[in-house]
């Protein structure tokens, strides 16, 4: 229950009566809520009066039965949650997956998946490195994130951490700085980067099986330690491991209820460190962990919450140009406040 320090010399202000009415929702007791408005220093009568005010508002009435049919979209979700108990969680690995296989037993019933063996004969396996990178493109000017590690919120506000510099410039600082998540190349950034290193397009694996035929995707690249928190994409994803090892917990979206999802497609549980005295709904939720090597390839169905960690300096490409509908973020909320 958060609490809001406005009192206007007139008497109480907007933003406690919007206060009131979420912790109504919320279902705590007017009592309780009169104490902490006497706490902030508002008077006994005036905080009880707003209280039943909001309690007879036709207002707060119209948004209780909201609030009653997203508790019954809850309770149908938490259905799938509970079922998903009953049976040990893990991400398959399933070698050379058939386009049929993957299309039915994947992408139509939104389970993740590692698949394996479709890189074994792709050249840039072998091409790709640190040094042939700088050899090729060092001079040419790319965008990436910086200053992330000052900032716990870098990824909502990654708009405010781009910074131009060139290509050989970066990957010297990917190859000697250890272990650290204060600067990442990321879909982000892709915008400037498609151009900048329009000949890595040409490389990029066709996977015809699942793929749409073009050479498309966004390059993720950057040392040991970065991380992406958890969040859940706007459409079907597939990660493709071409360098370094990364891990990636999964939580699947029948669990969205609790998992404090206030702002976009974000949450403010980190994946390294679930604190459950913070966030105590997380306690016996399934959080399904895998290792990417590689050569790997994972499927991240769309809705799925995921927070990934490079164990090595890495580089990942993401597609999202399946041969199926995968267009979910037109009919995605425009307000983006929960």
């Amino acid at each position: 229950m958060k609490r809001r320090a406005t009192v206007h010399s007139l008497g109480i202000s907007d933003e406690w009566r919007r206060w009131i009415a979420e912790n109504l929702m919320l279902g705590h007791a007017p009592a309780t809520l009169a104490g902490i408005l006497g706490q902030s220093g508002i008077p006994p009568q005036l905080a009880q009066a707003e209280i039943t005010a909001a309690m007879n508002s036709p207002y707060l009435h119209g948004v209780q039965r909201l609030h009653n049919r997203l508790a019954k979209r809850d309770w149908l979700l938490g259905i799938q949650a509970r079922l998903n108990r009953m049976a040990p969680q893990a991400v398959p690995r399933r070698e050379r997956l058939s386009r049929e296989e993957f299309l039915h037993e994947h992408y139509l019933s939104n389970r993740p998946v590692i698949i394996t063996g479709m890189l074994d004969d792709w050249p840039a396996r072998a091409k790709w490195s640190l040094d042939w990178l700088a050899a090729q493109f060092g001079e040419r000017e790319v965008e990436v994130q910086f200053g992330r590690c000052a900032d716990a919120d870098y990824e909502m506000n990654s708009i405010a951490h781009k910074r131009c510099m060139p290509f050989g410039e970066y990957l010297a600082l990917v190859g000697a700085s250890g272990s650290t998540n204060d600067f990442y190349m990321t879909a982000n950034n892709d915008g400037r980067n498609r151009q900048a290193l329009e000949e890595l397009w040409q490389d990029m694996p066709l996977l015809p099986e699942y793929l749409d035929g073009e050479r498309k995707g966004f390059f993720w690249l950057g040392p040991a330690g970065t991380i992406t928190p958890f969040h859940h994409d706007l459409t079907n994803n597939f990660m493709i491991q071409v360098m370094g090892r990364k891990r990636v917990r999964l939580v699947a979206p029948c669990e969205t209820p609790k998992l404090q999802n206030q702002r976009h497609c974000f949450t403010p549980i980190d994946g390294r460190d679930i604190d459950l005295r913070r966030f105590p709904s997380m306690a016996g939720m399934p959080v399904i962990d895998c290792e990417l090597a590689p050569g790997d390839i994972l499927f991240l169905p769309v809705g799925w919450w995921h927070f990934v960690e490079a164990l090595d300096i890495s580089l990942t490409i993401s597609a999202t140009h399946f041969r199926w509908d995968n267009d979910f973020y037109s009919s995605y909320p425009n307000n983006h406040d929960f």
